[in-house]
C-alpha cells in the first residue's frame, strides 16, 4: 500500500480529504431494543475535550446532561448520579450504517470506524474507489464513491459452513459523520441552576399511561419547563437573569416493596385473575401499606432520607448554587408530603419571633389561661398544683393521663381535662376570634393547630428535612379526602405548614383520585377553584364556545320572556280608560324587567368571572393565596369524562400549564416574571 495508509488521518495539502467531526453517543436499552442517543452539542465537545487531553489513560469523569449522568471516559460508560439506572454505553461515532427494523442509524465501533476512515482517506486522496472491508462480523462494506457506501448484511444461509463474506445479501446505507443521518442533536440546558424541586411519585412504579417510571416522567417534566422557560422568560434570559429549574425524582416505592412484604403477599394471593391481582399488590396496595403504622414509617423515613440524601448530593455537585428547594408530590405521594410538612419543627428563631410579644406573659398570663379552663370545668382546686408544675396552655395540651396520674389528679378530674383537651384538639377553629388565638400566637395555640391537621394520621415518627421548602406543589393529590376521612372537618384559616409559606393543589377537572382543599378552610362560601390559563395565552375555544354559548342561551331566555311579557300585555290590554291606566303601569314594570333582567346576569357569571375573584380569604396556608387550580380540559376529553379518568390522574408529566404554574411560583419569589402576564392569573 502506499506510505498514506500508514500515517494518521489528517488532511493532506493536495488532497480534497477533511477529517471527520466525531460526535458522541450513549445506548439507551428499552425492553431489550438498543436506540443509540446523541449527547448535547456542548456534552459532546466536553467529552471530546477530555478525550483529547487525556487519551483516556486516567479515568477522567465527565458530568453531562445537567449534572445528572457522569461519563467515565475510559471504561466508555455513562451511569446516573442521582438515581439508580443501567449503566449505559459511551461511544465516539464516526461512522454510521442503517438499522434492520427502525432505520434509524446505528454507529459502528469506534475501532472499525477507525479503519473505515482510514480507507476514505485514501480513497479520497488517491481517488481510487470501490474499496471493500471486512467489519468484525465478517460482512461487507464497499466505498463505491463519497455519496454511496454500502454495507452487505449477509442473508441467513441454510449452510452454516460457509464463512467467506459476500455481498449477496441486503444492502444497507453507510454514512460517514453525524451531520449526514437524520438524527436530532439537544442544544443542552444552561448551566445556571436557579432552583431545586424534588418530585415524589404516587402508587406503584408506574406513573403514567404509558407505564413509565419517575425518572422519565420527571424527564419529561424537565424538558417542558426548558421549552417555557424559552416561550415566557425570555427576557429574564437575555439579561441572565435565568437559567433553569432542576427536577429531581424520590423513588420510596422499591424500598419498600423490597422488604420481604411482596414474598408474604404472594404466599396469601388467590391464583385466579392472576394479572389483576398483581396488578392490585403493586399498585393499590401502597395506600393500605401508608395506612399501616409498620409500612408507614418506612415509607415516610424512605421519602425523607432520599430527599434529604439528594439534597446533600446536589450541593455537593453544585457548591455554587445559591437557590431555593421545592418540593412536589403526584397522587399519594403529596399526602406523604402533606404529613411530613405537618410534622416539621420550626426554627427555634421563628418561635421566638412569633411569640415575642407573649414571651414576657408567657409565666403568668398563659398559666392565667389555664386556671380559667379549670374554672370553667370546675376544677380550680387544682389550679395550685398546674401553677407548681408550672403547667401553662401550650404544656396542658400535650399532658396524657400518665402525666396527669403523676401530678396526683385524681380519676374523675382527669378524665374532665382528658375530654376537654380532645374536644378542643377536634374542633377545628372553635374559637376563630378568641384573644388567645390572635393576641397570643404562641407556640402552644401553634402546636394545638398541629394536632389539628395532624389528627388521625398513622402513629410514626415523622424525620426532620435538611432545609426548608419553598413552596409545595401536589398535583392529582388525595389530601382533601385523607384529611376528611381522618376526622378532620375543617382547616384553621390561620394555619400554615411550620417550614414551608407555600402551597398549590393542582388537578385536572376528570381527576378521580384529586380532591380540594379551599373548601375545608372556607366551608360556608360556595366557589370555584382557579382556572389555569392556557400556555398560550388564553382559555382552550371549546371552554370560550361552551361559556359564550352559555351567556348567548340566558341572554335569548331573559330576551324572549320579556318580549312575551311585552306582547302578552298589548295584546290583552282594555280600552277602559282604568284599565289603561293599570296596564301601562303593568306594562312599565314588565319593561322594567326587561331591563332588570341584563343586570342580574353577572350574578351568575361563567367561570372565568368566578376564577378573576381573588377577594377571596382561603387563610394562611398558601400566605393569603388560592390553593385550589383546575387545568383546563382538551377538546377531546369532555366529550367523555369517564374516558379520559385515568388519563385525567396521569397528565401532569406532559402538562405545559401545570410546569407554567410551577415555574412561574418560583420564579417570583426570586422577584422575576413573566415576559407577559397571562390572563386569569393571580
Amino acid at each position: 500500500p502506499p506510505p498514506a495508509a500508514a500515517e494518521p488521518p489528517e488532511p493532506e495539502p493536495g488532497g480534497r480529504y477533511e477529517a471527520v467531526v466525531p460526535h458522541w453517543f450513549y445506548c439507551k436499552v428499552t425492553d431489550t431494543r438498543e436506540r443509540w442517543v446523541p449527547f448535547s452539542a456542548q456534552d459532546s465537545e466536553r467529552l471530546e475535550e477530555a478525550h483529547s487531553a487525556g487519551k483516556d489513560q486516567d479515568d477522567v469523569v465527565v458530568p453531562t446532561s445537567g449534572g445528572r449522568y457522569d461519563v467515565h471516559l475510559r471504561m466508555r460508560q455513562r451511569v446516573a448520579v442521582y438515581w439508580e439506572e443501567e449503566v449505559s454505553e459511551v461511544r465516539r461515532c464516526t461512522w454510521f450504517y442503517k438499522g434492520d427494523k427502525d432505520n434509524k442509524f446505528i454507529p459502528y465501533s469506534e475501532s472499525f470506524s477507525e479503519e473505515l476512515e482510514e480507507a476514505y482517506m485514501i480513497a479520497v486522496t488517491l481517488d481510487e474507489w470501490k474499496k471493500k472491508l471486512e467489519s468484525p462480523n465478517r460482512e461487507v462494506i464497499i466505498l463505491h464513491n463519497p455519496k454511496l457506501m454500502v454495507h452487505y448484511h449477509p442473508v441467513a444461509s441454510s449452510d452454516d459452513w460457509v464463512s467467506t463474506p459476500t455481498e449477496q445479501g441486503r444492502p444497507r446505507t453507510v454514512k460517514r459523520g453525524v451531520e449526514n443521518i437524520a438524527v436530532e442533536i439537544p442544544s443542552g440546558e444552561p448551566l445556571q441552576i436557579d432552583h431545586l424541586v424534588f418530585v415524589v411519585h404516587g402508587i406503584g412504579p408506574a406513573c403514567d399511561i404509558r407505564f413509565r417510571s419517575i425518572v422519565q416522567c420527571v424527564n419529561d417534566f424537565r424538558n417542558v419547563s426548558l421549552s417555557m422557560l424559552q416561550a415566557h422568560f425570555k427576557k429574564a434570559q437575555e439579561q441572565q437573569q435565568v437559567g433553569r429549574v432542576e427536577f429531581l425524582p424520590v423513588n420510596w416505592h422499591s424500598s419498600l416493596h423490597s422488604t420481604g412484604v411482596d414474598v408474604d403477599l404472594e404466599r396469601i394471593t388467590l391464583p385466579s385473575i392472576n394479572r389483576l391481582r398483581h396488578f392490585i399488590n403493586d399498585t393499590i396496595l401502597d395506600v393500605f401499606f401508608y395506612n399501616s403504622s409498620t409500612y408507614c414509617q418506612t415509607i415516610v423515613d424512605t421519602v425523607a432520607s432520599e430527599m434529604n440524601r439528594l439534597h446533600q448530593l446536589f450541593l455537593q455537585r453544585n457548591p455554587q448554587f445559591k437557590g431555593g428547594v421545592s418540593i412536589a408530590g403526584h397522587s399519594l405521594g403529596s399526602l406523604i408530603l402533606f404529613d411530613l410538612l405537618t410534622n416539621q419543627k420550626a426554627d427555634p428563631e421563628e418561635d421566638e419571633h412569633c411569640a415575642q410579644g407573649s414571651r414576657t406573659t408567657s409565666s403568668t398570663g398563659s398559666i392565667e389561661e389555664v386556671k380559667e379552663i379549670l374554672k370553667k370545668l370546675e376544677l380550680s382546686e387544682y389550679s395550685d398544683v398546674f401553677e407548681k408544675e408550672k403547667v401553662d396552655r401550650q404544656a396542658l395540651f400535650l399532658c396524657t393521663e400518665k402525666n396527669l396520674k403523676e401530678m396526683g389528679i385524681p380519676l374523675g378530674p382527669r378524665m374532665k381535662i382528658l375530654q376537654y383537651i380532645s374536644s378542643k384538639t377536634e374542633m377545628k377553629v372553635s374559637e376563630p376570634g378568641s384573644p388567645s388565638q390572635h393576641g397570643d400566637s404562641t407556640e402552644d395555640g401553634r402546636n394545638c393547630r398541629y394536632r389539628d391537621v395532624g389528627l388521625g394520621q398513622v402513629s410514626a415518627n415523622y424525620p426532620q428535612l435538611n432545609y426548608k421548602p419553598t413552596i409545595f406543589f401536589a398535583f392529582g393529590s388525595p389530601i382533601g379526602m385523607f384529611l376528611t376521612v381522618r376526622g378532620v372537618k375543617r382547616i384553621d384559616p390561620n394555619y400554615s405548614l411550620p417550614t414551608c409559606k407555600g402551597f398549590f393543589n393542582i388537578f385536572h377537572p376528570f381527576d378521580p383520585v384529586a380532591y380540594r382543599i379551599e373548601p375545608m378552610i372556607i366551608p360556608d362560601l360556595e366557589f370555584e377553584p382557579m382556572l389555569l390559563p392556557h400556555h398560550k395565552g388564553r382559555k382552550r375555544m371549546h371552554l370560550e364556545l361552551k361559556e359564550g354559548l352559555t351567556r348567548m342561551s340566558v341572554d335569548l331566555k331573559n330576551n324572549l320572556l320579556g318580549s312575551l311579557r311585552v306582547a302578552w300585555q298589548s295584546f290583552t290590554r282594555a280600552p277602559v280608560p282604568a284599565l289603561e291606566a293599570g296596564s301601562t303601569e303593568a306594562e312599565a314594570e314588565a319593561e322594567a324587567g326587561t331591563e332588570k333582567q341584563p343586570d342580574t346576569k353577572p350574578e351568575e357569571p361563567p367561570t372565568a368571572v368566578k376564577e378573576e375573584t381573588p377577594l377571596i380569604n382561603v387563610g394562611r396556608l398558601n400566605g393569603g393565596n388560592r390553593i385550589d387550580y383546575v387545568l383546563q380540559e382538551k377538546p377531546i376529553e369532555s366529550f367523555n369524562e369517564y374516558l379520559f379518568a385515568l388519563q385525567g390522574h396521569l397528565c401532569y408529566w406532559e402538562s405545559e400549564d401545570t410546569v407554567l404554574l410551577v415555574l412561574k411560583e418560583i420564579y417570583q419569589t426570586q422577584g422575576i416574571t413573566l415576559d407577559q402576564p397571562l390572563p386569569g392569573s393571580q
